[in-house]
């Protein structure tokens, strides 16, 4: 029988149920939709809902306070959601005194108290998580069956066969197949609207003489939520990240009122700005919305709805919509089918093999230069960067150094809320540091501290200069771009796009080419980066 809601602290109940159960649904903490397949086959008499809160899902990487939090809150309100719409809930929080803290083991003592006939879950976003279920289930000697993620736009066997035949996928075909498929963004006749399939180059505008931006939405944290925080700063003390500045949606209905502010407010200018970067503005016209949306809060078919009402209605221009709707059902979707079709051996790759450690200053913000700390900063703030700080600032200097591909795609892991394994490990090992071999990208996004500097105010009151490639004051960006380039110049010669560049970097003169390499030598010690064994 269901619990009768006796009170805990910050107003969440004690949820517990008896055995035995024919049923249990385990649902883990980014999957909370309601209307999952699991739950929508739940029988409220005889079924049984499950969650478990345990540590080994923020420590197996030192995971950023505000992510922990965000997936607590979040699972402590879906549970209690479940619990008042009628589901038995059998919710393990992590101050129980016999918790195991480990997904499967918790699974395991779930199963010897309720004895259920089959474990029902949703496929899990990481295959290490999948894998410790399956092992779970074995021990505990119980049928586990896996359904399908219903919350993507692609079936993973749709995916692979889209993949099948292909030598390397490229986004821009997966994006146009898509648009097709799902008759998005289409004139009658088949052809895209506007007459073009996207509109990145008119979406790459700096934001000096801007109009500002209106903050986004924060929801201001309810007793559960405070509840929460409070609990996370006393057992993970020593993480790294704030939790003042905690600002994320831990409803299905905060989640959707963050969805309508971004559509109002900020994806008119979305588009234009949307590789912009600028001190002291963390947010500018971005959604904010990627967290909701990998917890399943969100649905994207509601994001992609609500884009395309906008442009409709006169609300939106096309390049900002087209933008948006090209990360949700093109990018985020490509990702995703990448990393399972790659399969659990993915995480391993490290095809320029490199073996640097990541400088201690990506856990601190403790740096001069005023690109990484900006961009370091708002990380250890908020858990969060937009998709051009990620890449083009905090993972383009861990490439350029030469960092383990492992280290910064755990660090990823780690330090941003809307983190899961199926999202940042293909971005971070593939696209930011080309590790996996032009799986993901064609070419590694190397540049130069021009780049920042272009997209940018943070050089302007950095001591370093971006076009000095040599010397004390050069921006070490700058100098480890052309010791990249000529380190890999065998490695990159053959590709197309980056041949040139590459022949750029060779015609440097010999004694010039030599000074770049021996300052990025010692940038990397002084750096801590160091090139030995991972």
């Amino acid at each position: 029988m269901a619990a009768k809601e006796p009170r805990e602290s910050g107003g969440f109940p004690t949820l517990r149920v008896t055995g035995p159960v024919r049923r249990l649904v385990l649902v883990l903490g980014d999957q909370l939709d309601a209307a999952a397949a699991p739950l929508r086959v739940l029988d409220r008499s005889h079924d049984a809902v499950a969650m478990f809160e345990v540590a080994e899902e923020a420590t197996h990487v030192p995971s950023h306070k505000q992510r922990t939090a965000l997936f607590l809150a979040a699972m402590r309100h879906f549970a209690l959601d479940r619990h008042r719409a009628g589901c038995r809930v059998h919710y393990i929080p992590l101050d129980d005194a016999e918790n195991t803290h480990a997904l499967g083991s918790e699974l395991e003592r779930a199963v010897r108290a309720l004895r259920p006939e089959t474990v029902v879950c949703t496929q899990p976003g990481e295959w290490r998580v999948r894998q410790a279920l399956e092992r779970a289930a074995e021990r505990a000697g119980v049928a586990l069956e896996m359904r399908p993620d219903e919350h993507f736009l692609t079936d993973l066997a749709e995916f692979d066969r889209w993949m099948a035949g292909r030598r390397r996928p490229v986004l821009e075909h997966f994006y146009r197949w898509q648009r097709r498929r799902l008759d998005v963004l289409l004139s009658s006749d088949g052809s895209p609207v506007g007459g073009a399939w996207n509109f990145d180059a008119e979406n790459r505008r700096a934001f000096r003489n801007a109009p500002q931006p209106p903050p986004p939405y924060a929801p201001r944290p309810d007793a559960i939520t405070r509840a929460v925080l409070e609990l996370v700063e006393r057992r993970f003390a020593d993480h790294p990240g704030r939790l003042a500045g905690f600002r994320w949606p831990v409803t299905r209905a905060a989640a959707r009122r963050a969805l309508a502010d971004f559509v109002r407010h900020r994806l008119p200018l979305f588009g234009t700005y949307q590789d912009a970067m600028w001190a002291g503005a963390p947010f500018l016209y971005h959604s904010l919305l990627s967290a909701p949306l990998n917890l399943k809060l969100l649905n994207p078919r509601e994001c992609v709805a609500a884009a395309l009402a906008a442009y409709e209605s006169g609300a939106a221009p096309l390049n900002s919509v087209e933008g948006f709707v090209r990360q949700v059902i093109g990018w985020r979707e490509f990702i995703r089918g990448l990393y399972w079709h790659a399969g659990p051996e993915y995480g391993r790759r490290n095809e320029l093999d490199q073996h640097g450690h990541l400088p201690e200053f990506y856990w601190t913000g403790d740096t001069e230069m005023v690109c990484l700390r900006e961009c370091l900063g708002q990380v250890l703030e908020y858990g969060y960067g937009h998709h051009i700080q990620r890449l083009m600032v905090t993972g383009n200097f861990a490439l350029l150094a030469g960092v383990h591909p492992r280290h910064i795609s755990d660090w990823y892991l780690a330090m941003y809320v809307d983190a899961v394994d199926w999202v940042t490990l293909p971005n971070t090992l593939g696209m930011v540091m080309h590790a996996d071999g032009g799986l993901v990208g064609t070419k590694p996004y190397a540049a130069s501290g021009r780049y920042i500097q272009r997209m940018s105010n943070y050089c302007s009151s950095c001591r370093f200069n971006p076009a000095q490639r040599v010397g004390d004051d050069a921006c070490p960006f700058t100098t480890f771009y052309w010791d990249f380039l000529l380190r890999y110049a065998r490695w990159f010669r053959g590709n197309r796009r980056m041949a040139l560049i590459v022949k750029n970097a060779q015609a440097i003169p010999a004694a010039e080419r030599r000074a770049i390499q021996q300052r990025a030598q010692h940038l990397r010690a002084e750096l801590g980066v160091s090139t030995g064994a991972a």
